[in-house]
């Protein structure tokens, strides 16, 4: 169904990169959502008034907060389209996250709600009679919930929206937990046994894992996480097939919102070449980035020596010594000032996140191996980086 309606509805909707093609994919999946939360509710709260089930029941409003879920996250996308003005120059791409935030609030607070409820249900049971026709409204709505997780997670990776893949999590665990309500229903039917506050117990645990989930995904971006592997591996790509770039570091990715992307760079170029040409070369790289991977880009020029072969040589030596440190570090920006008693060697080291050594630690172990390896009289002027992308 929903890919019906996206050929209807959604031109260009394989160019996924368009802000305007993501926003109509949000809205479509967030309508349709909305739709078969309302219908799903209303099959649940019916069966279980008929039933007197406060688990289906409370199944039932699961599926109308699912409803309002989707609301926000189609106001979420609708939002998020809106064109950068003054206040906000660099768009409103960011509420796509807030919304999923909004979502997942909404979620552990039924979640909450549900539990209180069944524990009471479990202090203070009451009989509970299961129709055929309940039995039946609970089985399709399993089906429709794999099916919104299904639809939600291919559309959610094709647009990498983390909002939809939270969305995705949701419908699945509210699958899980209308699966133990069903089960709930089938023992007491044909063995008289009353679980049922103890199945909304269960279901709303389920709730509340799957709002956590969904927050999780929604905060990390907006507190800021590495970028895709695969979104840096086409930036070193394309930079690096220019043959005026030696080698590039310090790559840092801003994320704005989905679609909505700058980097800052440096970028190591020839000492020796044309400034003037070297620079040319940059603009072009920066023109493409933005016209392939729809980033505004920022690239610094570090100036490297190439063709002296002391100088190449001590780097070899050096970018060895690191190596045995640990395979984790890299370094980049080596220059060599040499004078009438010792010589500097100057340069930055890249570690990740929670590197086992201490900043000064490993310092102080580079500087060593090289004066025990290298020469006595060589001393590393050494400054230690953050590795921003991930390793």
């Amino acid at each position: 169904m929903v890919t019906i309606l996206t050929k209807l509805f959604i031109k260009n909707s394989d160019q996924t990169s368009n802000p305007r093609v993501r926003q109509a994919y949000g809205i479509l999946c967030g309508t349709v959502g909305i739709c078969l939360n309302i219908l799903l509710f209303l099959g649940k709260f019916l069966a279980g008034t008929v039933s007197n089930s406060i688990s289906i029941t409370a199944d039932a409003f699961n599926n109308l907060s699912d409803a309002g879920s989707s609301f926000v996250t189609l106001v979420g996308f609708k939002l998020a389209g809106a064109k950068p003005d003054t206040g906000h120059p660099f768009g409103h791409g960011r509420m796509e996250y807030l919304s999923g935030l909004v979502v997942s609030g909404v979620i552990i607070i039924m979640a909450f709600e549900l539990v209180k409820t069944s524990v009471e249900k479990i202090i203070h049971p009451q009989e509970v009679e299961y129709s055929a026709l309940a039995l039946v409204i609970l089985a399709v709505s399993i089906c429709v919930k794999l099916y919104m997780c299904m639809y939600n997670r291919r559309i959610g990776r094709k647009i990498h929206s983390a909002a939809m893949g939270a969305t995705a999590m949701d419908s699945l665990s509210d699958s899980i937990a209308t699966l133990v309500v069903l089960i709930a229903a089938i023992v007491a039917k044909f063995s008289g046994l009353m679980i049922d506050g103890y199945c909304g117990v269960l279901v709303g645990l389920f709730i509340f894992y799957a709002g956590i989930s969904a927050a999780r995904e929604t905060i990390n971006p907006l507190l800021g996480q590495p970028p895709e592997r695969e979104f840096v591996d086409q930036i070193e790509k394309l930079v690096m097939s220019h043959e005026e770039i030696c080698g590039i570091h310090d790559l840092i990715v801003h994320d704005y919102g989905p679609g909505r992307r700058m980097i800052s760079l440096h970028a190591e170029v020839p000492a020796e070449g044309d400034i003037l040409k070297l620079h040319d070369a940059v603009d072009n790289i920066e023109g493409e980035l933005r016209r392939e991977l729809n980033c505004d880009a920022v690239i610094h020029m570090d100036p490297i020596v190439t063709t002296d072969p002391r100088i190449l040589k001590l780097k070899e030596q050096v970018e060895a010594i690191v190596r045995s440190v640990s395979e984790q570090i890299t370094i980049h920006d080596f220059r060599v000032v040499a004078g009438p008693t010792h010589t500097n060697l100057i340069f930055d080291v890249v570690v990740p996140f929670g590197f086992a050594m201490k900043d000064e630690e490993l310092v102080k172990t580079i500087q060593e191996k090289v004066r025990q390896q290298v020469d006595q009289n060589h001393f590393c002027v050494i400054r230690v980086d953050k590795a921003y992308v991930g390793v």
